[in-house]
């Protein structure tokens, strides 16, 4: 059915001009990046100076078909994909009421304060958004979302309600799979009142990742260690690491303040996939800015804090073999992470549609106690 509906958006968007008008947007980010050392990657980038990897130009299409129904559908390249046009969004709209609008089809899920500008680089300041709590993995569902506004006493007040699904592929310890997030369900609310406001958002799902063909070791997948282990009747331990159908949850929390002069954001999410070798992740991020007309300087700082499921392997540390009890171990606790990230950066808004930005990232790991560095500068534009 969702499909189906996709299908109807892609053609509405299309053939919208033989009865309505089409209104086109469009944005585009340019940017480059290197790390700082020649055995450095960080965010996709190496030593050389790379210019596709974050690069991206899109289109946005909307139309409105009168008696309060919409079409909206959005074609992104990215440089990544070697600019492969996708629709990224594709929906229909209807406005309820002056507070209530209802959308089907391809969306993007609403998991963070600028999840709706995620791609749109001129919307918020840094390069960027903080990879801690943004590097999740999949922004969009098929399914359907409700959105209405409203005022609470003085305090102006945003609820959306998403009900979806999540089939597609992703990267996963460097290697392209499968996932699949079935039956999501979840809320977030926006409370405002001046240049303050804060967010909470909650979702849930049932997770599956295909993750067979995930490396361990040179000629070692994870489908061959989870083969082995069933030959030696460890079913229930291939159940407890796998992710097949396992109830998942992200929890998130935002804080901003953004007046004419400072611009402060704060996020927090915590994310679960029960019963599997997947760590529960904590992160968050501060990012401060100060407006000097045209030009913002701003810091940031990060900390992704990833703890290691071990209660998945516990109860079987003096029953299993050290050749299957050592990679099982290393699988659950190659999940851990201890991050420390600073970025530092200026915003100029040379053009009323075009910035050009520059930002330096440190990253520690707590664990490993290694340290790696990127210079990035970009032009982002909407047009």
């Amino acid at each position: 059915m969702i499909k189906f509906i996709c299908a109807t958006v892609v053609a509405s968007v299309i053939s919208a001009t033989a009865f309505a008008d089409v209104t086109i947007n469009g944005f585009a980010s340019i940017n480059a990046g290197a790390t700082t050392d020649s055995n450095d990657r960080l965010y996709g980038y190496d030593n050389n100076i790379e210019l596709k990897n974050e690069s991206l130009f899109a289109i946005q299409l909307q139309s409105d078909l009168g008696d309060k129904l919409s079409v909206t559908g959005q074609l992104l390249g990215r440089g990544a994909d070697d600019f492969d046009v996708d629709f990224e969004w594709a929906f229909l709209s209807y406005e309820l009421n002056d507070q209530t609008r209802i959308s089907a089809g391809r969306l993007r899920t609403p998991f963070f304060k600028y999840s709706d500008f995620l791609d749109v680089g001129y919307a918020y300041d840094w390069i960027r958004p903080p990879q801690s709590v943004y590097g999740l993995g999949f922004a969009n569902i098929e399914g359907v979302s409700v959105y209405r506004t409203g005022q609470l006493g003085d305090l102006d007040s945003s609820l959306q309600f998403v009900l979806g699904n999540y089939d597609s592929e992703t990267e996963f310890s460097g290697t392209e799979i499968e996932a699949q997030i079935d039956s999501i369900v979840g809320a977030t609310w926006e409370l405002s009142s001046g240049a303050l406001s804060g967010r909470v958002a909650y979702l849930v799902g049932e997770t599956s990742f295909a993750t067979a063909p995930v490396q361990l070791a040179p000629g070692v997948t994870l489908g061959g260690l989870f083969g082995t282990l069933e030959q030696f009747g460890l079913s229930a331990l291939v159940s407890d690491l796998a992710i097949q159908e396992d109830d998942s949850s992200f929890l998130g929390f935002g804080l901003t303040y953004d007046s004419a002069d400072w611009i402060i954001v704060s996020e927090f999410t915590n994310i679960k996939v029960d019963n599997s070798f997947i760590a529960e992740q904590d992160s968050y991020y501060l990012s401060v800015g100060r407006r000097f007309g045209s030009l913002t300087p701003y810091v940031s700082y990060e900390k992704d804090d990833n703890a290691a499921q071990t209660d998945a392997y516990a109860g079987y540390q003096s029953t299993l073999p050290a050749q299957l009890f050592a990679p099982v171990k290393a699988l659950v606790d190659s999940q851990e992470a201890d991050n420390d990230t600073w970025n530092v950066g200026f915003r100029y808004d040379f053009h009323p549609s075009a910035a050009f930005k520059a930002q330096f990232t440190d990253q520690d790991n707590q664990l490993t106690g290694d340290r790696r560095s990127l210079i990035s500068v970009g032009i982002d534009l909407v047009f």
